[in-house]
C-alpha cells in the first residue's frame, strides 16, 4: 500500500507558438516511483513535477471560476541580440473551502507582492514558477491551485520607470529642461509670494539670461506681471483686489469654512465651484503674502487660500505656519477646515474595493484598529531580519463632522449610486481650461518596481458587473492619508508603511499645516486628495489638473451636504 502526502505539484496545461499555460496546485498523491512524476527531493522535498501535458483536470475543476485572478507585463531580454520581448503573465488563483471570502484579496496581494520582491524577483521561466511553487508550499496554506498563462506579446514598447527608488528628488530637479511652462511653474508655485529670475535660476540651476527671456514671454502672454523689488507673479484669472489690509467682513458674511490648497491648480480649482466669490491679495517685500477667495458653496461661507511653499526646511514650515495662524485669525467663525488638493494613490492589484485609481478621491478618516486620519513618517529603517520600523507623527481631529458627512455621501453612492461630486466636476470643467479635463483611461498604467532600473506593468483589478455603468467616474475613498519622504524613496518601504498605517493615499507633507490648524485651536478637519499619481502627487503628471478637480468636486459635495452653520 503505498502512502499518501500532501504535494505541490506542476503540471503543463499546453503549449502554443505564443501561450504556455501551467497548473500549480496542492494535492495528495502516491508516491510511485515508476509514474510519469519527477518527485524533488532534499529542500525542495514536496515538490512535484508532472512530466506529461494534461490539457484538462477534472469536469469539476475546469467549470469553476477562480476565485482571483490578475496579470502583469514583464519585457524580457534577449541576451545575444539585447532586444525585449513583451509578455502577459496572469495569475488564477483557487482557494480552500475555508478561506474566508474577505481574506483572498489580502492573501492574493501579499502573494503577488512576495513574488514579485524587487531583490528576489525570478529572471527566467524556472525560477519564476519554483517561486510560486515555494511560497504556495512555505508560506500560503490556504491556496489550492493557481493556474499560470504566459503569452507573448506583439508590442514591445518599453514603459519608463516612474519611481524614484532614492531621495533623488533634488537631483531630478536639476535635470529639467528650461521651458516656459517650467518657468511659469515655479511661479505658480510660489504664488502668492512674488519671486525674481534670480531665486528660480538658482532653485533649478539654469542659466539667468533664458530665465529673463521665458518671464519677459509670459509677461506678454499676461500670464505674469512684475512687482516692486524685482518680483513677478501669476496673474489671477479671477477679478483680484490688491489690499494692504483685509478689509472688514461683515458678521453675515464671515465664512465658516476654510479651504486651504498648495499647488496652483488646487486653488484654481477650488475657486472654480464658489459662487459670489471676491479674491483679495496682499503682497509683502518680508514675510508671507496672503491670498484669500471669499463666497459661497450652498448654504455656506468659504474662504480659500494657498500656501507659498510646503515642505520641511524651516522656510517652509514657518511660511506653513504663519499662514495658517494669520488665516484663522482673520476669519475666527471658521470652524470646519479642509486641507484639498492632489496626492498618491496606493493601489490594490487584486481588490478593487480598496483599490485607489487615477482620478479618484481620498478623505482622511481612521481606518478600523486605528485612531489618526493622518500621519507622517519621520524616520524609516529596516532591521537585519528584514522586520521595517517606523518612526511617526499621527492627527486626528478633536470631531468628525466632515468624516461622517463624507461617509454619508459613500454609503448613499453605493446604494444608489448618486454622485453629486459629477455635477460639480461638469461646473468647474466649464470655467477652467483644458488642464482640468479628464485623461483618457489608457493614460492610467500601474507600473511595479522590480529591481534597480527594472519594472513590470500591472493589470487593473476587474470592475464588478454591478459597477460596470459606474466605470469613469471617480470614487470616493475614505481612509488615512500618509506622508514622509523618509518612505516615500523606496517603493518597498512605502508599500510597507502603507500596510502599517492602512493608508489609501499619499501626499507631500502637510503634518506641519495639520499642527498648525490644531494649533489655532480648530477641533474639525479633513484632508481631501484628487488622485494624480502612484506616489505623492507631485510627480509631473497629466492628471494633476483633473484631480484636483476631482478634490475640490467632492469637497463642495461634502460642504453642500453639511448643515448651515448656526
Amino acid at each position: 500500500m503505498l502512502d499518501e502526502a500532501e504535494q505541490i505539484i506542476m503540471t503543463p496545461k499546453g503549449k502554443t507558438a505564443t501561450t504556455t499555460t501551467l497548473l500549480v496546485e496542492r494535492k495528495k498523491i502516491k508516491q510511485d516511483p515508476s509514474s510519469s512524476l519527477h518527485v524533488a527531493g532534499g529542500e525542495h522535498k514536496g515538490i512535484v513535477i508532472n512530466k506529461n501535458t494534461s490539457e484538462n483536470g477534472t469536469l469539476e475543476e475546469d467549470q469553476i471560476s477562480p476565485d482571483l485572478s490578475l496579470s502583469f507585463r514583464v519585457f524580457l531580454v534577449n541576451s545575444a541580440t539585447g532586444g525585449h520581448t513583451e509578455e502577459n503573465r496572469t495569475l488564477s488563483f483557487w482557494f480552500k473551502p475555508i478561506c474566508h471570502h474577505h481574506e483572498k484579496p489580502s492573501i492574493t496581494q501579499e502573494f503577488f507582492q512576495k513574488l514579485v520582491h524587487p531583490k528576489e524577483f525570478p529572471r527566467d521561466y524556472v525560477g519564476f514558477i519554483k517561486k510560486i511553487m515555494k511560497l504556495m508550499q512555505n508560506s500560503y496554506p490556504l491556496i489550492q491551485r493557481i493556474q499560470i498563462e504566459l503569452k507573448l506579446q506583439e508590442n514591445t514598447e518599453l514603459p519608463q520607470n516612474t519611481s524614484l527608488s532614492k531621495d533623488e528628488h533634488l537631483e531630478e530637479l536639476k535635470k529639467i529642461e528650461i521651458t516656459e511652462d517650467e518657468v511659469l511653474k515655479i511661479i505658480e508655485s510660489s504664488y502668492p509670494n512674488p519671486i525674481t529670475v534670480e531665486h528660480i535660476a538658482k532653485e533649478r540651476h539654469w542659466d539667468l539670461e533664458d530665465v529673463k527671456n521665458h518671464v519677459n514671454k509670459l509677461q506678454e502672454k499676461l500670464l505674469v506681471k512684475s512687482l516692486d523689488h524685482g518680483g513677478f507673479t501669476r496673474i489671477e484669472t479671477n477679478s483680484v483686489q490688491v489690499v494692504k489690509q483685509m478689509p472688514i467682513i461683515t458678521k453675515s458674511r464671515q465664512p465658516t469654512i476654510a479651504i486651504i490648497t498648495a499647488q496652483y491648480c488646487e486653488k484654481v480649482a477650488v475657486d472654480a465651484l464658489i459662487g459670489d466669490k471676491e479674491t483679495f491679495v496682499r503682497y509683502t517685500t518680508v514675510g508671507e503674502s496672503n491670498v484669500y477667495t471669499l463666497g459661497n458653496m450652498g448654504p455656506h461661507r468659504i474662504v480659500c487660500t494657498k500656501l507659498p511653499t510646503i515642505g520641511h526646511t524651516r522656510e517652509a514650515m514657518t511660511a506653513a505656519g504663519n499662514t495658517i495662524t494669520r488665516l484663522l485669525g482673520t476669519f475666527q467663525d471658521v470652524d470646519h477646515v479642509f486641507l484639498v488638493g492632489i496626492g498618491g494613490g496606493v493601489p490594490h492589484y487584486t481588490d478593487y474595493s480598496r483599490h485607489v485609481r487615477l482620478g479618484d478621491v481620498v478623505v482622511s478618516h481612521v481606518a478600523p484598529d486605528r485612531r489618526f486620519v493622518y500621519t507622517y513618517c519621520d524616520n524609516a529603517s529596516k532591521s537585519d531580519s528584514g522586520v521595517f520600523n517606523f518612526e511617526c507623527k499621527e492627527y486626528c481631529p478633536s470631531r468628525f463632522d466632515i468624516q461622517e458627512t463624507a461617509l454619508q455621501l459613500k454609503q448613499e453612492c453605493e446604494s444608489s449610486k448618486a454622485t453629486p461630486w459629477v455635477k460639480f466636476i461638469n461646473e468647474g470643467s466649464s470655467h477652467l481650461d483644458a488642464d482640468f479635463v479628464r485623461p483618457p483611461p489608457e493614460s492610467d498604467k500601474l507600473y511595479m518596481c522590480v529591481g534597480e532600473h527594472d519594472i513590470i506593468e500591472v493589470a487593473h483589478p476587474s470592475v464588478p458587473e454591478h459597477l460596470k455603468s459606474m466605470e469613469g467616474v471617480p470614487r470616493l475613498h475614505l481612509g488615512p492619508i500618509a506622508s514622509g519622504r523618509a518612505v516615500l524613496r523606496d517603493e518597498q518601504l512605502r508599500q510597507a508603511f502603507a500596510l502599517r498605517c492602512s493608508a489609501l493615499a499619499f501626499d507631500s507633507e502637510f503634518d506641519s499645516v495639520i499642527e498648525s490648524v490644531i494649533g489655532n485651536c480648530r477641533e474639525c478637519f479633513a484632508v481631501v486628495r484628487g488622485v494624480a499619481d502612484y506616489r505623492d502627487g507631485t510627480r509631473r503628471s497629466e492628471w494633476q489638473g483633473f484631480a484636483a478637480l476631482a478634490a475640490a468636486s467632492v469637497t463642495k459635495a461634502i460642504v453642500c451636504a453639511m448643515n448651515p452653520a448656526s
